[in-house]
């Protein structure tokens, strides 16, 4: 049996590498999802990625998951902090979900410190930069039971 899991990532992940180096560090999305591809691939899961910065398509792409993901590992951004659109569209399709920050957000402003996907995620890691998603991935597998 053959296992998907669907990386989404949010509004201005694709300037990583680039957008405040400090935070949220030097690799980019293509770097992060190019090792990703090949852990996946050596652990026989197929994955797919999605960035978006608009909130509507992050809510079609978690549609379209339906029947076709094994489970979902999202890093929503800034929308992860108040997008009722996003946290409704994860409910209704009824994937787990695995939340990704590359930041502590706990270290940072307040209004980051509330995110509406947590309570409905199997878990959450944030706070290790790239190797948050490398984590998330393995998580996502042992959840599996690959």
């Amino acid at each position: 049996m053959s296992y998907k899991v669907m990386v989404i990532n949010g509004p201005n992940l694709n300037l990583l590498g680039v957008r405040e180096p400090e935070i949220y560090g030097k690799e980019t999305l293509d770097g992060i999802n190019n090792e990703l591809k090949a852990y996946a691939e050596k652990r026989g899961a197929d994955i797919e990625f999605f960035q978006s910065n608009h909130e509507g398509e992050i809510v079609d792409k978690i549609h379209d998951c339906l029947n076709k993901v094994n489970i979902i590992i999202i890093n929503a951004g800034a929308f992860s902090h108040y997008s009722i659109a996003i946290r409704d569209a994860l409910k209704a399709v009824n994937i787990p979900v695995i939340e990704v920050h590359l930041s502590n957000i706990y270290k940072r402003e307040d209004f980051r410190h509330k995110s509406v996907i947590s309570d409905i995620a199997v878990g959450g890691i944030y706070g290790f930069g790239s190797l948050s998603y490398k984590l998330a991935l393995e998580a996502a597998l042992d959840f599996l039971k690959i």
